[in-house]
């Protein structure tokens, strides 16, 4: 008798273990799904902005797309979101995450996407292992709900031009922060 129970608890501990492991599955194809989806829609903003980006997309090494909400007050700025690279010649995604700090001057919260082109894959490669940049940043922007200006701009660093796109918000801010992307370890 005892050793029939213990097999029951055994085999509803299998079950309810197993269920987990397909939850956790699910969830994680569900996110990739929606940073996938995430991805297509800003490199479309992107495209309608600036079309002849897309050749520059289509031609380089890769490419990455982030989301990001940031917090700016007085003289502290934070800021987190998540993202994808995509390498163009294996076609294989990279799911990463976002961190930011700073410090300066500024107030107000903003909604971004940052988009990454790397031209060399050198570039493309060192991103992915080290996923750091440390940088100033003015800017000044006021947006919701596809209205309002937003002054973001490009640049190039080290072989990647980076496009940032403002989704929503209001922040006047001069800062220098640090940004660290790395690997999601749970979606990789």
């Amino acid at each position: 008798m005892k050793k029939s129970i213990l097999n029951v608890f055994l085999m509803l501990f299998v079950l309810l273990f197993s269920a987990c492991t397909a939850k956790n599955e699910v969830d994680q194809n569900e996110k990739k799904q929606l940073i996938l989806n995430m991805k297509d829609k800003v490199l479309q903003d992107l495209y309608i902005l600036k079309p002849d980006v897309k050749a520059q997309i289509t031609n380089a090494e890769g490419y990455g797309v982030f989301t990001n909400a940031n917090l700016k007050i007085i003289f502290a700025s934070v800021g987190g979101g998540y993202g994808v690279i995509k390498n163009n010649n294996t076609q294989r995604y990279t799911y990463m995450r976002m961190g930011e700090a700073g410090v300066g001057l500024g107030l107000g919260i903003k909604d971004y996407r940052l988009i990454l082109v790397f031209h060399t894959k050198e570039s493309l490669n060192n991103f992915i292992k080290n996923g750091w940049t440390l940088g100033a940043q003015a800017d000044a922007s006021a947006k919701a709900n596809n209205q309002g200006y937003s002054v973001g701009g490009e640049m190039n660093v080290n072989d990647i031009t980076i496009y940032e796109l403002t989704e929503n918000g209001l922040s006047l801010q001069g800062t220098i922060k640090a940004t660290k992307f790395w690997k999601d370890e749970e979606l990789n």
